[in-house]
């Protein structure tokens, strides 16, 4: 595998001088909604460069790279090259200057100027906090990644990669804490470059918040019989420490041990909100932002992970690319249609399963409940009603309809004509509903609410 630095270097940083660099937009944080923002931006005034100096603060010195790649690039599905959307040409042509090594440590409001670690000031006339999230620690650990001990790690950076990859290179037995979308994908791409792996989930079923009792039970079965060992109701206890401090294992809650060359805390993530909070910004779960992503003081926004908006926090990418699509349009000084928080669709592709989930999981009295299951092909579906419309849906096996009954459920349209066929055939169904519906509003507000929720996938194709 390439080092992190075959992504690109980042532009080299100015001398220090007694006058601060100042820039009209300055972003703190350079991961993949900072880069998305960018790209919305160039993507909006046609592709030129852009009328006012912008500068994105990044921690990692690489080109920016797409995260959810990390999977595939683990169980070398993909290379490290194929995980970069633009080049350090891309930011120049555009007028976009990034930084790295040089952390900011400190936003002064009063002046609109962040001090960074070196000591340096950099002024901002318009700040956007993309700080994103760490790992939410299962025991007690260093709020900082680099205080953590030897043999435990996360998978939130290329960086984790690399590590992961040497150590799979000397074999043995790996620990994964954590049974939702990353410590699954984390497992399987370790299992798949040798390594024993034991996958612990706190809860009684692997990805609680996304599926019922059924389809967790068939995602446990099929990874069971590629060879991984899953423990839920998994309590963790303390870890096992080598003299030398190293990480070596887990002791459980019910006083079993397990020992691991290698452990992976992949236990969910924390909004990273401590600029933000020393700045006085209104915090709760996350830096407070109102529907066009505003904090609390009106030169500075936030955007995704860092970020709660009417109490929700994110760790999807749609509601992010939503969010992108109002912060853009508002930079740019055009019409744009508030953030609105909306039903969130989860897909999972491990080791040749599929599954999908939207929408609510837990029935609520006088919920209608639908389930089809064909133990032949081993496809699973369950369809969660209320008043005739969906307002959730779990798929396991064949998800074709996963985008469709999605759509369905954002739209509450009302599905007695259908419900029939809802369960043999969804799509085919819903297609014969939607033929049969008014045509749509050329009311233009209706279509300027609905970029507000572009899919990711629009979104991509645009920038």
């Amino acid at each position: 595998m390439q080092q992190p630095s075959s992504l690109g270097d980042s532009a080299a940083i100015a001398t220090l001088s007694p006058e601060p660099l100042s820039a009209e937009l300055v972003i703190i944080g350079h991961g993949m909604a900072a880069q998305k923002l960018l790209e919305q931006l160039v993507t909006l005034v046609s592709n030129r460069r852009l009328a006012w100096p912008v500068l994105v603060i990044g921690e990692e010195p690489c080109l920016p790279y797409n995260r959810i790649q990390l999977s595939p690039l683990l169980a070398g599905e993909v290379n490290v090259s194929s995980l970069t959307s633009q080049t350090d040409d891309w930011f120049k042509r555009h007028g976009i200057t990034r930084l790295s090594g040089d952390p900011v440590v400190k936003i002064k409001r009063d002046t609109r100027q962040l001090i960074m670690l070196s000591g340096r000031r950099l002024a901002y006339q318009r700040l956007i906090i993309a700080t994103g999230s760490r790992p939410a620690l299962p025991l007690s650990l260093p709020a900082s990644r680099q205080a953590w001990p030897e043999g435990l790690m996360g998978f939130r950076e290329l960086k984790d990669v690399e590590q992961m990859r040497v150590a799979c290179s000397k074999g043995g037995h790996a620990l994964v804490i954590g049974g939702g979308l990353l410590g699954l994908e984390a497992a399987e791409g370790l299992r798949k470059r040798g390594l024993d792996v034991t996958l612990l989930q706190r809860s009684e079923r692997l990805m609680n918040r996304q599926l019922d009792d059924t389809a967790a039970g068939l995602l446990a079965q099929a990874l069971e019989s590629r060879g991984l060992h899953i423990i839920t109701n998994a309590h963790l206890d303390q870890w096992l420490q080598a003299s030398d401090g190293r990480i070596t294992g887990v002791r459980l809650t019910d006083g079993r041990e397990l020992k691991a060359d290698l452990t992976v805390a992949a236990t969910g993530i924390r909004p990273e909100m401590s600029l933000a909070q020393a700045a006085g910004l209104r915090c709760q779960r996350a830096i407070c932002v109102d529907d066009h992503l505003r904090t609390s003081d009106p030169h500075i926004h936030a955007l995704g992970e860092c970020c709660e908006v009417d109490g929700e926090t994110f760790g999807l990418i749609e509601p992010i690319w939503a969010q992108i699509e109002v912060l853009a349009r508002q930079l740019l000084e055009l019409p744009t249609a508030p953030y609105r928080n909306a039903p969130l669709a989860t897909r999972l592709k491990v080791s040749g399963i599929d599954l999908y989930s939207c929408g609510e999981l837990v029935p609520a009295s006088g919920d209608e409940v639908l389930v089809y299951q064909d133990f032949t092909l081993n496809d699973y579906r369950r369809l969660l009603l209320r008043d005739n419309r969906l307002i959730g849906a779990v798929l396991y096996g064949d998800v074709s309809a996963g985008n469709a009954l999605f759509e369905a459920l954002k739209s509450g349209t009302p599905l007695a004509e259908i419900r029939e066929d809802l369960l043999f055939s969804p799509e085919e169904a819903l297609e014969r509903l939607e033929a049969t519906a008014p045509p749509p509003s050329d009311d233009p507000n209706t279509a300027l609410r609905d970029t507000a929720h572009t899919p990711p996938d629009s979104l991509e194709e645009a920038a």
